[in-house]
């Protein structure tokens, strides 16, 4: 079965490399560069079992910049790519998923086209009306960044929809997901079959769940710091109830990444005429936890502030929303000096502010150190580091 794949970003290069395993897939992407490095079996993503399904498994796998040869024939095209959250419109830019649609009618509107980035609630069904001969289906993606294939290989469960409008769509949906569960190692796998806009409420609901988790536990700690109370213990003994879980629960500077500061703000236009107060507060709760933590910082009154990695966590190499970015702009906006660590990024400067490749002149430049996650690499200035891993882990 011949399969082609929109985007190599986490979601798009994961389920090529899961599908490529028993099909011929086809990766689609604008950028020379990542399609070099598939080509050679190398990952351009931080992914341990990415990097190691390229390298040793047998994979019928192909990188092309060329889309409409890509596209021409196959069975199903997945599109997975980026759809940011546009604030001034209050809905999240779907022109890429579009673009893509538009070579595709041109070129094979007899494929199976199957929607994977992340879209506002009726989204789906808007492109029903706009493109009724084509067959679109959705499915949603439940990955964690930097462990995008395993959650592949091990799903939480299996979601392809299609709109109850076309039941002849129906078919489609449960052969895409018999080729996901193929591709996979774990076997007793839950697969649902919604309706395209419950399918796209799951992912917004479940994302924007994952950031309220967060955030409480963010704001529990804000509330032990201010009043001197053992944040840890706190945390461990709440955990322990078994209807709460030991899980997703330690203190950071607040959520950020690819998915969540996008999907809650989505999440929370699409309520616009529904009663809500929980919405709204998850979205302005990961605001307060930022001034809250850029506050700590400015009280200590250091001449120079150091940002130890740009990225949103360990193991990553994602900028895009990173919590510690939000403290960096708040500190720097009260004229401190800010300097920043981060080895993978290849410019001089990150908003004006001089980036180092070196961590030892680094560690001698600051006052202060602000780590997201702590790492052994600041072990020996402990007493610089001001931090909220509570649990030192990723």
């Amino acid at each position: 079965m011949k399969i082609a794949v929109a985007g190599t970003g986490y979601v798009g290069l994961s389920n090529a490399i899961l599908l490529a395993q028993n099909n011929e897939v086809f990766a689609v992407d604008i950028n020379k560069e990542k399609v070099k490095l598939i080509n050679e079996k190398k990952s351009p993503l931080v992914d341990k079992e990415i990097e190691t399904f390229l390298a040793e498994k047998k994979l019928n796998l192909t990188a092309t910049t060329d889309a409409k040869a890509a596209y021409t024939g196959a069975d199903f095209i997945i599109i997975s790519t980026p759809t940011n959250y546009d604030p001034e419109k209050n809905y999240f830019d779907t022109s890429s998923i579009e673009s893509v649609i538009e070579i595709i009618k041109e070129t094979t509107p007899s494929s199976v086209i199957v929607v994977k980035s992340t879209v506002p609630v009726g989204y789906n069904d808007f492109l029903l009306t706009q493109y009724p001969n084509l067959k679109i289906i959705f499915s949603p993606e439940f990955l964690r960044e930097g462990h995008a294939l395993y959650d592949n290989l091990y799903p939480s469960r299996i979601v392809v929809s299609f709109p109850k409008s076309r039941p002849e769509l129906k078919a489609d949906a449960e052969k895409f997901a018999a080729l996901l569960k193929n591709g996979a190692i774990k076997k007793d796998i839950t697969v649902l079959h919604p309706n395209c806009t419950e399918a796209e409420a799951i992912k917004l609901f479940a994302n924007t769940y994952l950031a309220l988790r967060v955030a409480y536990f963010n704001e529990l700690d804000t509330y032990a710091e201010l009043r001197g109370l053992d944040t840890k213990s706190i945390i461990e003994g709440v955990s322990l109830d078994p209807r709460i879980g030991n899980f997703y629960n330690n203190p950071s500077f607040g959520y950020g990444g690819y998915c969540l500061p996008k999907d809650t703000k989505q999440l929370k236009a699409n309520f616009k005429d529904v009663p809500e107060n929980l919405i709204s507060a998850i979205v302005e709760a990961n605001s307060t936890r930022k001034d809250f933590i850029a506050e700590q910082i400015i009280a200590k009154k250091p001449n120079i502030v150091g940002i130890y990695r740009l990225t949103m966590k360990a193991n990553s190499d994602n900028f895009r929303q990173s919590s510690i970015q939000g403290i960096m702009k708040r500190i720097k906006a009260k004229g401190i000096t800010v300097i920043v660590y981060e080895p993978t990024f290849n410019g001089e400067d990150f908003y004006n502010s001089k980036v180092t490749k070196n961590l030892s002149e680094f560690k001698n430049e600051c006052d202060i150190i602000i780590a997201n996650r702590i790492t052994e690499d600041l072990q020996d200035v402990e007493n610089k580091v001001y931090t909220r891993d509570i649990f030192a882990r990723d």
